[in-house]
């Protein structure tokens, strides 16, 4: 499994449904002056629907919004000393300054099932480095995407790169909505927090090793303790998740004849939910 939260089937049963209505019926839409067959030979549907998606692709205001009110909040309670932007022209996009001194880096990501997932670097400022996954498509499915990010991109991303990640939160304006079903809340709708136009579940966090995997010096690090990764410790007792609630993400690395190759296997509370098999890194 590896998250609590699973893609909602009725959504996307409706999803489908009005994909395939948009499909049969968009040249009834006024405004185009062609014919049903000119309309769909033309390229003017292909290119509307490529418009939009690429228009909800490129707006990060929403994603922003929602980490500002989140650190605004942390800072406010006086569970941090300070956070700033970034800016565009760093490769990480808010810098944290926690009660001990330590500056915590966070980059922000999508639904971690795409190519941004492996363009990340940690500045050489940062004591923790957070990736902080902020899916606003509630048709996406969590878990897939998740696999996809962990194991698929950024284990391998990690090994290869020898760029260390502490940690990994899953959490967003969409989760707990109809669109995204929270498990949490469902069992307990009293664990609701609210956060200015916001009711959120407690956030999913994931916690990495605390060393860079190598196949000779250090196959199989130790994974972080929550309290080694102080911005998600800070973040856990804010937002009232508990400790049985936190993944850990473990990540082997090894030689097989001249393959380099990867494990990655995610825990809570003891227990192994989901494991890879070993999995050659390819790189071009």
């Amino acid at each position: 499994m590896g998250i609590p939260c699973r893609e909602n089937a009725e959504l996307r049963e409706k999803i489908l449904a009005v994909a395939e209505a948009l499909k049969v019926e968009a040249h009834r839409v006024s405004g185009h002056g062609l014919s049903e067959e000119d309309f769909y030979n033309s390229g003017v549907f292909r290119g509307a629907i490529e418009r939009i998606r690429g228009q909800f692709a490129a707006s990060m205001q929403e994603k922003r919004d929602f980490l500002r009110a989140v650190l605004n909040r942390l800072e406010d309670d006086g569970r941090i000393r300070s956070w700033e932007s970034s800016g565009g022209s760093n490769r990480h996009d808010y810098t944290v300054v926690l009660p001990s001194g330590r500056t915590a880096v966070i980059e922000l990501k999508g639904c971690l099932d795409g190519n941004n997932t492996n363009i990340f670097e940690r500045p050489p400022h940062a004591e923790e480095f957070v990736l902080w996954s902020v899916c606003t498509n509630p048709g996406a499915d969590p878990r897939h995407n998740l696999w996809s990010g962990v194991h698929t991109r950024l284990s391998a991303e990690i090994i290869a790169k020898e760029q260390q990640v502490d940690g990994l939160v899953v959490w967003d304006m969409v989760c707990g909505t109809i669109g995204r079903p929270c498990p949490k809340i469902i069992a307990d709708p009293d664990r609701v927090v609210a956060l200015g136009p916001y009711a959120l579940p407690p956030p999913c966090i994931y916690l990495f090793p605390g060393t860079i995997p190598s196949p000779r010096n250090n196959p199989q690090p130790r994974v972080h303790e929550l309290r080694e990764v102080q911005f998600l410790e800070i973040l856990a007792g804010a937002f009232g998740a508990k400790p049985a609630e936190i993944f850990e993400v473990g990540i082997e690395a090894r030689y097989r004849g001249t393959d380099l190759e990867r494990r990655t296997t995610i825990s809570r509370n003891g227990s192994a939910e989901r494991a890879s098999d070993w999995t050659p890194i390819r790189r071009a």
